[in-house]
């Protein structure tokens, strides 16, 4: 995770951190690699660099309330528009409707437009958000169509 992070541009972490953020504390650490996949669920996106596997994007969701969770992802930029941010989406909501999620929610800066156009081809919706620099978007995966 933190040789996929070293190799994030400042931006691509600006868009996932809200701030620019490139070291971890031992706590944010272990709150990364603490996934119990049932509270806590990450996956990575993995390929071959120079003959070498690399992650190169990851995503989770975290369950913030009973049946309810909020997700969050990062591409390292020289993989970013390949799709790998649709793919780790389409199967964390798999994963989300198998643990009986009934809504995902996201906070996604309001001039990611290429982060909100992965998450509305998922039909995920606008919501209210507190705060203005940010869309919250939700999918209600009662009566969300199948990945």
């Amino acid at each position: 995770m933190l040789a996929a992070i070293e190799r994030t541009g400042p931006s691509s972490l600006q868009s996932r951190f809200f701030v620019m953020k490139r070291h971890f504390s031992e706590k944010e650490r272990a709150f990364f690699m603490d996934v119990d996949f049932s509270n806590h669920v990450a996956l990575a996106a993995w390929a071959l660099e120079q003959g070498r596997p690399a992650i190169v994007g990851g995503g989770r969701y975290v369950v913030t309330n009973p049946g309810e969770a909020e997700m969050a992802f990062v591409v390292v930029d020289a993989w970013q528009g390949r799709g790998i941010g649709s793919l780790l989406l389409r199967h964390l909501i798999d994963i989300a409707r198998e643990q009986e999620i009934r809504e995902l929610t996201a906070e996604v800066l309001a001039d990611n437009a290429s982060m909100r156009r992965v998450f509305a081809k998922s039909d995920f919706r606008p919501a209210r958000s507190e705060d203005p620099r940010t869309v919250r978007l939700t999918l209600d995966l009662g009566s969300a169509r199948p990945a």
